[in-house]
Formats: C-alpha cells, structure tokens, sequence
C-alpha cells in the first residue's frame, strides 16, 4: 500500500491563514482589546464602562462615572502597557477616556 502524502495543518493554522487573506485581523484585534480590557479592569470598573472603541492604535473607552475616569486618567500607560501585554503584541498606544 502506497503511503499517502497530505498536508496536514491545524486548526490554529488555517484560521491565522483564512484571517490573514480576507484582512480580518483589525477587526480580531477590535474583539481582543474589548475582552483584555473586561478581563483586566474587573467588574468595578466595567460596571461603569459604557463603550469600548478600538480606531487604529487609540482605545477610547466611556466610562458613566466622571469620578472613575479621573481615577484612571492617572494610569492610562500602565493601563495600555497591561492591555498589550494580555494581547501579547503592541495595538494600543494611546488611551482615551471619554
């Protein structure tokens, strides 16, 4: 019997293959800032949290309590340098509370 010659690839592949062809990955990385940003800020801080917009490398992201987004102001590097490293790769650099 003639051994059979496939080309095998994971899932993991084809999907990374199928995002990059259709240009999908701005919109990939839109849903993994908006979950980094519910994961790392807990749910204090999302109770409050009314919209979260990725436009290129800026994150805006509106907040119900003008007291809270102070708070924040204070440590938006920390914040993006937390957010990059959950995404493990550099999309935010700027962060706007709104």
């Amino acid at each position: 019997m003639a051994k059979r010659f496939s080309e095998e690839n994971s899932i993991g592949d084809v999907l990374k293959l199928f995002i990059q062809e259709n240009k999908l990955q701005a919109g990939m990385d839109k849903i993994d800032v908006r979950d980094a940003w519910k994961n790392l800020m807990g749910n204090g801080v999302n109770n409050y949290t009314t919209e979260i917009l990725l436009k290129g490398n800026t994150l805006y992201v509106a907040l119900s309590s003008a007291v809270l987004r102070e708070e924040l102001s204070y440590g938006k590097q920390k914040i993006i340098k937390m957010i990059n490293e959950e995404l493990r790769k550099e999309i935010v650099k700027e962060l706007v509370f709104r």
